[in-house]
This record gives C-alpha cells, sequence and structure tokens, in this order.
C-alpha cells in the first residue's frame, strides 16, 4: 500500500512470550520508566489502536499522560492525545468503557458489514463506527486511517491484533519489552499466534536498538525500510 500510515506496534511481555496470565487482575509487565517512554510514543501519533478484547479486558484510557506533551500536542495545533481506534468482530462493545467515555477527541471503532448495525446501537453515540468489509484487514483499516489524515499508528494490541498486522506485512517498527520474569501458563495469551510472518530465519527483522528500563529490556525492530534508527 502506498501512502498507508507509518505503523509502530507496541507490546510488553514476560521472559517466556506472555502478554498477561490467565487470572482476572491486570499483569503489570512494564515499569515507571517504561511507562514513561510509552507516553512519549502515544504522543508522536496520529492514532493508538488496540483490539476490542483489550477494550473490555484492560479498559484502557488511551491517553497521553503527561501534562507537558498534551501541551506540546496543542501547540503543534494537535488534539491533546492522537485518535482512538478499535477493530470488533462482535459488535461487543460497552459505551461506558473508558475508551469511549475519556477524551474529547474521535473515536473510531472498525466492525464488519455483518455487525454493523448492531455496533451503532452499541457504541454510535459516542463513537464513529466505520464499515470495513468481510472480514475486517489491517489494509482495510489503514486505507481509512490514511483518508482521515492519519500518518503514524501506534498499535498497542492484544496479541491478535498484532499478529494480524504482522502476517499481513503492514507493520514499520515493533517495541518489544521484556519483563524480567515467566508467566508458565499456557491459558494466558501470548505475544502472537500461529501465522505465516515475513520474518523468518531466511529473512531476519533488523534490530535498531537495544535498551534496559530499569528491571525491563527494550528491543526495537525495524520491519520496513521506513523505519529509521533514530525515529
Amino acid at each position: 500500500m502506498t501512502g498507508r500510515p507509518y505503523v509502530l506496534l507496541s507490546c510488553a511481555m514476560s521472559i517466556d512470550g506472555y502478554i498477561d496470565d490467565a487470572t482476572a487482575e491486570r499483569l503489570l509487565l512494564s515499569n515507571d520508566a517504561d511507562l514513561d517512554r510509552i507516553d512519549a510514543v502515544r504522543a508522536a501519533a496520529d492514532a493508538i489502536m488496540v483490539g476490542a478484547a483489550t477494550v473490555r479486558r484492560d479498559d484502557p484510557r488511551l491517553l497521553v499522560r503527561s501534562e507537558r506533551r498534551r501541551a506540546e500536542r496543542v501547540a503543534r495545533g494537535l488534539p491533546p492525545s492522537p485518535v482512538k481506534v478499535t477493530v470488533t468482530a462482535s459488535g461487543d462493545l460497552d459505551p461506558t468503557a473508558r475508551f469511549f467515555t475519556m477524551g474529547d477527541g474521535p473515536k473510531l471503532v472498525y466492525c464488519p458489514s455483518g455487525v454493523a448495525e448492531k455496533t451503532r446501537e452499541q457504541v454510535g453515540a459516542v463513537a464513529t463506527v466505520v464499515e470495513a468489509g468481510e472480514p475486517v484487514t489491517p489494509h482495510a483499516v489503514l486505507a481509512d486511517l490514511a483518508g482521515r489524515g492519519v500518518g503514524r499508528l501506534m498499535v498497542e494490541g492484544g496479541g491478535t491484533l498484532h499478529c494480524q498486522f504482522l502476517t499481513a506485512g503492514v507493520a514499520d517498527e515493533l517495541h518489544l519489552v521484556v519483563a524480567p520474569f515467566f508467566v508458565g501458563d499456557r491459558r494466558a495469551p501470548r505475544f502472537v499466534g500461529d501465522g505465516r510472518f515475513p520474518w523468518h530465519p531466511g529473512r531476519r527483522a533488523r534490530v535498531v536498538e537495544v535498551r534496559q528500563i530499569g528491571d525491563v529490556v527494550l528491543t526495537r525492530y525495524a520491519l520496513s525500510d521506513r523505519c529509521a534508527p533514530d525515529r
């Protein structure tokens, strides 16, 4: 796709590759210093995307936390926080979730044509619902976002969404943080599931940075030629 948004995937996982555990409580994989780094990455994005399961399970706000970064965005003529984006296959979304209720910026919900009416009934009053084909693909979402002026998209998960963008070959950069512990429970969700990925033993991703941040380690991978070492 020419002209599609720059796509940055962001994920934190345990040493054994899990992004959560199997309990009802959210597993904290990052630390304060890394959360501040993530906030800076968010502030540099035009839109932030999570899957509907993440909206339901984690109830994220998806806002820029730093007052200084929000003010800098406003000074550049931007809203305080990026556009919020989610993708749902079922249309099962709660309009009182913080994704919808917190922040004054636009909220976009992409869904298959078959559940568009249901999705509008659920969250049409608090978000813009976009029919994106059957099924919804990363290519369709990116094409629509490009038409809305989104030049830089940050995808924060979960694993299904990351897997879809990676296997579709439309990711430019990956920020992968590893926490210093194991989960050891196959019932828990992993970073990605099975799929045919463009990066394999014969085509390795390029490492552009490795950095220790407190007790976690960040590795930045360039997944396309659009990713520059200093971005």
